[in-house]
Formats: C-alpha cells, structure tokens, sequence
C-alpha cells in the first residue's frame, strides 16, 4: 500500500499560533498544513504563514486555501480551490510552481479537476461530519467509485478517525485531510500517530 498521505487543516476558530504550535508538535508525521482561513484578509494570511515558518513549518509543507495571490507570494507548496477559487487550468497556467489542489463533492468535478491539470482533489465528506451534521456522507463506496475514475491522488476529508482511516485507504485514497481529529485533540502528537498507524 502506498504511505499514506496525512493532510491538517485549520479550522478557522483558533489563533494561527495555537494552530502553528500544534502543527511544530505533529511536523515530522505531516505532508501538508492547510491554512483555511476564510475571514482573514490577504495581509493577515500572509501573517499567518510568517508564524508558521516562525514555528519551523517550512514553506513547502504550507497549502493555502483559496487565495492564489497569497500562495504565489509567500512560494509556498500550493494552493486548495474551492469551487468558487479561480478556474484550475487558469492557475495552472500562471504559476505553474503551485501544488493544486482541488475540493470535489462528486465523480463529475473530480474528473472535471483532472482533465484542467489539478494536481489531486480533496473528496468528501466521507463520515458523519462535526462541521456538516446535516449534510449525507458520501461514505466508501462513493469514494471508491471516485478513485476508480481518476488518475490524480485522492484526499478524503470529513469524519476521518484512527478506527476509520484504514477503510479509507483501502478504497484507494491516497491519504486525509483531518480538521478537528487533531486540532481538538487533547493529545496531538499520540493522536496523529494513531492515524499515521490506523488506530
């Protein structure tokens, strides 16, 4: 099985220094940092990636959600489009430096995302979700079906547990994107080794 690929992403609710002292602890057992601060303006994302590289998270471990300007700026490693962000294949084009990722809710836009150049796509919710308690989770199968259609490396978010992450990869995920599993953790560091082992 290829290594699993382990995804943090900020939650929008806590100081970026909270979240950059507890990305310095889980450093070595983490691909990629998310900041995912949609409040913030450009200045203050900016920021908050000095605090980052401050707390010893290099530039190419950092992902900015949303603002190409700000990802292309700071070089950092890439950028997560929405599905209000820029088009793919347009940042593609202009900053070919940029890691792209794109978020996808379904087989269609995850074929879509490859064919403009994504570099992966972050797929979900997978599991009853914290932030979407209302919303149906797409759940294995759908993600399965969505990794069976694709090329690129698939990121599965939402509801992603030590207990469940297993399952995820063996649908064919590359890896996972976890929000509260870490960041409310008591415990950080045990915890992003029990998802780095499958529970």
């Amino acid at each position: 099985m290829t290594r699993k690929e382990i995804h943090v992403i900020s939650n929008g609710k806590q100081p970026l220094e909270e979240f950059a002292q507890c990305a310095r602890l889980i450093l070595s057992d983490v691909d990629y940092f998310h900041v995912r601060e949609k409040q913030l303006s450009a200045k203050q994302l900016s920021d908050g990636i000095d605090i980052l590289l401050q707390h010893g998270i290099p530039a190419e471990k950092i992902v900015v959600n949303d603002r190409v300007d700000v990802a292309a700026v700071r070089n950092v490693a890439g950028v997560q489009l929405a599905y209000h962000s820029l088009k793919v294949n347009e940042v593609k084009q202009r900053f070919p430096e940029l890691k792209i990722g794109k978020s996808v809710h379904s087989i269609e836009e995850a074929i879509d995302a490859e064919r403009l150049g994504a570099d992966y796509v972050l797929y979900g919710h997978i599991f009853t979700s914290k932030s979407k308690p209302d919303v149906t989770p797409r759940g294995i199968r759908q993600l399965e079906a969505l990794v069976n259609e694709v090329s690129i490396p698939v990121i599965a978010i939402g509801g992603i547990t030590p207990f469940n992450v297993e399952s995820v990869m063996s649908a064919g995920a590359r890896g996972v994107a976890i929000m509260s599993g870490i960041l409310e953790a008591e415990d950080p560091l045990s915890m992003i080794k029990l998802y780095k082992n499958g529970g």
